[in-house]
């Protein structure tokens, strides 16, 4: 059976995935039971995906709790991005504050419908929820005056961060799907509380932090 990586290696040329071993809080055995739905795997391996997931249409649902926007988005199809819906996502991940938006890299979709079709698999139909998107300079900058998390070259200036959530699933079992994608970097933002922080996903060098 094709993989992943046997199916990027001969289109797209992208980076290979590796996985990281991971509980699936927020969706015990017992629970997907009840429901009729396959138990959760003991640890998330995008690589594990057959041809199959990756060639499938890619509809994604974001929403933006700055702006109070929500989009259900078809936009890739038959191996190709689909340009309308492309300009609608890069909007949706805009800089709700500076009001501007730029060209936010492919991978990092791929990476955020990846992550959101992979949980579905297992009764999780939560949207992304999209923190923090494109950044202007001004906007990093702000944030880092108020001592909020922010690194002076931030990826989000360039289009290819997002701080993220999924209801349901904790800020560690996130983050550790979405670094089995192999696309960039993740970092583990932990807080208190029923949302349990967020995750930092980005298309630069594959690393790990924890903020």
């Amino acid at each position: 059976m094709a993989t992943r990586r046997q199916f990027l290696h001969n289109t797209a040329g992208l980076a290979a995935a590796s996985f990281i071993g991971a509980p699936l809080v927020g969706l015990s055995p017992a629970h997907a039971a009840q429901d009729g739905l396959q138990p959760p795997p003991d640890i998330f391996d995008a690589q594990a995906l057959d041809l199959e997931f990756w060639i499938k249409p890619r509809t994604i649902t974001v929403t933006r709790p700055q702006s109070n926007e929500k989009a259900t988005v078809l936009y890739w199809r038959d191996g190709e991005i689909i340009q309308s819906a492309y300009e609608q996502l890069c909007h949706l991940l805009r800089d709700v504050n500076g009001k501007e938006t730029i060209a936010i890299d492919p991978k990092l979709l791929e990476t955020l419908w990846g992550t959101q079709a992979f949980v579905a698999r297992y009764g999780i139909g939560s949207p992304v929820e999209i923190l923090s998107g494109y950044r202007t300079p001004a906007s990093n900058n702000r944030l880092r005056e108020q001592g909020i998390p922010a690194a002076r070259q931030s990826l989000h200036m360039d289009g290819k961060a997002a701080d993220i959530r999924i209801a349901n699933l904790n800020a560690e079992v996130l983050g550790g799907l979405v670094k089995s994608f192999g696309q960039g970097g993740v970092g583990f933002y932990y807080r208190e509380g029923p949302r349990g922080g967020w995750i930092h996903a980005d298309t630069g060098l594959k690393r790990t932090w924890k903020g």
